[in-house]
Order: structure tokens, then sequence, then C-alpha cells
């Protein structure tokens, strides 16, 4: 056998491995066992406290209503933005941040992390991270993978960048056409506990078309149903997230 087939074979021979090292990370996309196992990458806070976050934004058509609706209640949150939506529409971010809301990124792109390498994986937060320090005058810190599934090059290049991963303990399952501003509750409500983070989405750019009504419609019961179990709402910088 020659060198080079040798080293072809042996090269053959590591993908499998090489392939299964990039994928590990996507057992934390279950949610039971990410939460017992990994409570700083689930947003686990102090036990009198929920983290309220939204994806996929800013949306010219559906944030300001989230916007408003926050504002009226007193309540600030984390916005894990798109980096595409964001250079759309920069007076939006800033109008975000003005209202003392946090900002993190969702990635430059709404694509799955298991599909790319570590260059592009690194270049889509780098460019996401950029464009929104850019924009507000302040890089952001905090990271969320879109679909919530991590790959090994996302922890890596992430932790290049200064970003910190943070997923949910709970989520409205607010993208679907059949949600309603019911059923987002309910889904919010039968996992929420202190110190948890709630997913929901201020936008439907990649949600069923209108989705995210069901989400705007059921935040008044969300906020109510923390108050009633005597949870303070905030950021996640307001969230005191354990190690």
């Amino acid at each position: 056998m020659t060198a080079a087939r040798t080293l072809r074979t042996a090269a053959l021979a590591a993908l499998p491995v090489l392939a299964a090292a990039h994928a590990a990370p996507v057992v934390s996309t279950f949610g039971p066992l990410r939460n017992r196992a990994l409570p700083r990458l689930s947003g686990r806070g102090r036990p009198d406290h929920v983290a309220l976050t939204f994806d996929d934004g800013p949306d010219p058509a559906s944030t300001p209503h989230f916007l408003r609706l926050l504002d009226r209640r007193g309540v600030h949150a984390t916005f894990f933005l798109l980096g595409t939506q964001a250079h759309r529409s920069p007076g939006l971010v800033r109008e975000i941040a003005a209202a003392g809301h946090e900002i993190g990124v969702h990635g430059w792109l709404h694509r799955p992390l298991l599909l790319r390498g570590p260059r592009a994986t690194h270049d889509d937060f780098a460019r996401a991270r950029d464009t929104i320090a850019a924009i507000t005058g302040r890089r952001p810190t905090l990271f969320r993978p879109p679909y919530g599934v991590m790959s090994t090059a996302a922890h890596l290049a992430a932790r290049r960048l200064g970003l910190t991963p943070v997923l949910w303990t709970c989520w409205g399952e607010d993208w679907t056409a059949r949600a309603t501003p019911e059923s987002v509750h309910r889904t919010v409500a039968r996992d929420l506990d202190g110190g948890g983070t709630i997913l929901l989405h201020d936008s439907d750019c990649t949600s069923a078309p209108g989705a995210w009504h069901s989400a705007l419609g059921a935040l008044p019961r969300i906020l109510d149903t923390c108050a009633e179990r005597g949870f303070e709402v905030g950021r996640l910088g307001d969230h005191g997230r354990t190690a």
C-alpha cells in the first residue's frame, strides 16, 4: 500500500469519529437532560427570578408590539437577534437597547450549526456580533444557537468571540401555525419554575406566518402567572445564572 493510500484510508476511517465529536453537543438539545446536567447552558438562575427571552428578531412588523407591552408592564427582557434582521432594522435594534433590554446573538443566518464547519460557524457568529455592536455601541456577550442545537465548532467559536451560549428551560412552542395564546401560555406554565428561562419569538421570519401573534397574546398571562408564583421577571443579565 502506498503512503498516499495509507493516508487516505486513515482519513476515511477518522471521519466518523470527527463527525461524532462535531455533533456531540447535540445531546444538550434534550431539555430534561440539559436542565438537570447543564444548568448554566439551560439559563438557570436565582430561584425567585425568571428570565424572559425572545428569538429571531428584530422585525418591524412585530417587535414593536412586544416592546410596547413590556414597557406597559415595566419588564425588561433579553432579545437574541439575527444578524440579517438587525442589519435590515438598525433603528429597531437601537430602540430595543434604549428601552433597557438586553441583546444577545442568534447568529447571522438561522441555519443548523451541525451543517457548518468551524470557519463558517466562527464567521457567522462574528458577523452577527460585530453588526449588533456597531449598531448599539456595545458588544453582546450572550449567544443562542438556531434551533437550540450546539456543535463542538459552535462552542469553540463562541469562546473565541467572548460569547456565552444560553438555551432555555421552558418554551411556548409559539412558532407553529396551530399555536394560540392559550396553548403558548399553557405550554410555558407547565414547565415554569423559579430560576427558569422562558423562550418566545418576537418574529415569524423563521416560523409560520403570523405566529408571533400567539406569543404576544400569551405574554400578559405568562407575566401574570410569574407574578402569582412569586417570580420576578427580567433579563438574563439580572438572573444570577448558576455556574
